[in-house]
Order: C-alpha cells, then structure tokens, then sequence
C-alpha cells in the first residue's frame, strides 16, 4: 500500500513538471518576439528552444504507465527552467505582450481585488 502511494505521488510529481514545462512552452511562442527585448531579457528564440527541450526531457522523465522513465533525474533542470521563465521573464515581458498581457482598468483587468475606480 504504502509502495502504490509513493508510485502515485511520483507520477504525480512528474505529471506536474510536465504540465508546467507545456504552459511555459505555449506561453513563450504566444508571446511577441518583440516583447523580450523590450523586456530585457534573452530572444523569444532562445526561451522557446529551452522550453521545448525542458518539455521534451520532462516527457521522457515520466515514469513508464505514461512517459520512458528515464532521465528523471534532468527533470529538476525542466522544472528549474520553466520556473524561471513563468517567475522572472513572463511578468519582465507581460506588459510589452499586447492586449492580453496587460492587467488594470484601462485594458479590462479588475484593477486588484477591490475591483477598478
């Protein structure tokens, strides 16, 4: 029993990963190139060719119901990746991202948790 639970919050674990690389993945290639330099960050090339390997090697390191399982140990690099592009590119490039990047009255947004003025 014990056995069947770390099995599932392995899988659970991995599955995690993976879904955040692919977030990440679709969240760089929607994202104007234009945006990265104006954010001051690396070229929108450079994060989509990073991502998509973090994606792939989160793919193989699923475990074997699912993915390869092998590899697991590269898939702290995935998450690691994808971590760093949803918590310092993605807010760097958001505002530069057009419509629907932006958040605040003007554009839609709520305005923060009170709602818009």
């Amino acid at each position: 029993m014990i056995g069947t639970a770390q099995a599932l919050v392995y899988l659970l674990l991995y599955v995690v990963v993976f879904v955040l690389s692919v977030y990440a993945l679709v969240d760089a290639a929607r994202r104007p190139a234009r945006a990265y330099a104006a954010g001051g960050k690396r070229t929108k090339q450079f994060w989509v060719w990073v991502l998509a390997a973090a994606t792939a090697v989160a793919f193989v390191a699923l475990p074997p119901p699912v993915g390869l399982g092998f590899l697991s140990f590269l898939a702290l690099g995935s998450a690691v990746a994808a971590g760093v592009y949803l918590a310092d590119v993605r807010p760097a490039i958001r505002p530069y991202s057009g419509g629907s990047g932006s958040r605040g009255p003007r554009s839609g947004g709520s305005g923060g948790p009170y709602g818009g003025w």
